[in-house]
C-alpha cells in the first residue's frame, strides 16, 4: 500500500512538474498612442527585452508622433487601428465611424508604410453589422482578458502585481503608453511574467500558434489551443460605456444600453 501511494505522489510530482514546465504565452497590447517620450521608452525596453507587442493607435496621435508610428513598425510590433480622435463609436453616426476608421488607417498606412492588422474600438465599444460596412472590415476586432485600469492608477508596482496575478496563458493584456506610472508597470509585468515562464507574443502570432484564424468583423478576448473566446459576444450584445480612458469590457454588471445592429453604415470616403 505505501508503495502505491509512493508511486502516485511521484506521479502527481512529475506531472505538476511538466506542466509548470509547459510555455505559456500571452500577448502584451498598449493602446491610446503613440504618446512621445512614454512609447519611446517603452519601446526602448522592449528593444532591450526582445518582446513583441501590439499597438493600437490613434489617427492624431501618428500624426503627432509619425517617427514613433515608423519605429513601431520597424521594431516587428504588430499595429492595429483605434480611431482617429478617441471618440466612442456609440456616440457618432454610421458615416463619422465610416470616415474615422478610413483615416486612420491612411494616416498609419502613411507614418508606418505598412497596413494595419487589426482593430480595437475605443472603450471597447462596438458593432459588428456597422464595423463590417467600413473599409477596416477586414481586420479582426481584437478586445482583453486582462484589464487593471493602468490608465487611472498609478502605482506601478501594483498595477503589475493585478496584471501578474490574472495572467494565463493565451491571455491579451492591456495596458496604455500614456504615462509613467504605465510603462513602469509594463516592465515589471515583463519581467515577472517572463520570470514565470511566460513568452510574450504579438496578438496574430498568438492566435496563430493556437491554430485560430483571424476572422474580419469577428471579436476576440483571449486564445486558448484551437479555440477562440468569444462566447460572450454570442450571450450579451455590444454596450455604450461612458467616460474615458477605456472602461473594461461590457458586462451584464455594467450599466449599459444595446447598441443597434441594423443600422446602415455609408461606406467610408477617400
Amino acid at each position: 500500500m505505501k508503495l502505491w501511494i509512493a508511486i502516485l505522489c511521484c506521479f502527481c510530482l512529475l506531472s505538476w512538474t511538466c506542466a509548470s514546465d509547459r510555455p505559456k504565452y500571452v500577448a502584451l497590447t498598449f493602446d491610446d498612442g503613440p504618446s512621445g517620450r512614454f512609447t519611446e521608452e517603452l519601446l526602448d525596453f522592449l528593444e532591450e527585452k526582445q518582446v513583441p507587442a501590439t499597438f493600437f493607435l490613434c489617427g492624431y496621435r501618428v500624426e503627432q508622433y509619425p517617427h514613433l508610428t515608423k519605429r513601431i513598425a520597424m521594431q516587428g510590433h504588430e499595429i492595429g487601428v483605434h480611431s482617429d480622435q478617441h471618440r466612442f463609436f456609440s456616440r457618432m453616426t454610421e458615416q463619422e465611424i465610416c470616415l474615422d476608421l478610413a483615416q486612420t488607417r491612411q494616416k498609419i498606412v502613411q507614418a508606418a508604410h505598412k497596413e494595419p492588422t487589426l482593430l480595437r474600438p475605443p472603450g471597447g465599444i462596438y458593432d459588428l453589422d456597422i464595423l463590417s460596412r467600413t473599409c477596416c472590415n477586414d481586420l479582426p476586432v481584437i478586445l482583453w482578458s486582462v484589464d487593471v485600469q493602468d490608465w487611472c492608477r498609478s502605482n506601478s508596482t501594483q498595477i503589475a502585481n493585478d496584471i501578474v496575478k490574472q495572467a494565463k496563458s493565451g491571455d491579451i493584456i492591456l495596458m496604455h503608453d500614456m504615462k509613467d506610472s504605465s510603462i513602469n508597470a509594463a516592465k515589471k509585468v515583463i519581467e515577472s511574467l517572463q520570470a514565470r515562464g511566460f513568452e510574450f507574443l504579438t496578438v496574430s502570432e498568438l492566435a496563430d500558434l493556437c491554430g485560430i484564424q483571424l476572422m474580419g468583423s469577428t471579436v476576440y478576448y483571449s486564445f486558448v489551443k484551437k479555440l477562440s473566446i468569444c462566447v460572450r459576444e454570442q450571450e450579451t450584445e455590444p454596450c455604450a460605456k461612458f467616460g474615458f480612458p477605456p472602461p473594461r469590457p461590457f458586462s451584464s454588471a455594467l450599466s449599459c444600453f444595446t447598441v443597434s445592429r441594423t443600422s446602415p453604415c455609408k461606406m467610408p470616403t477617400a
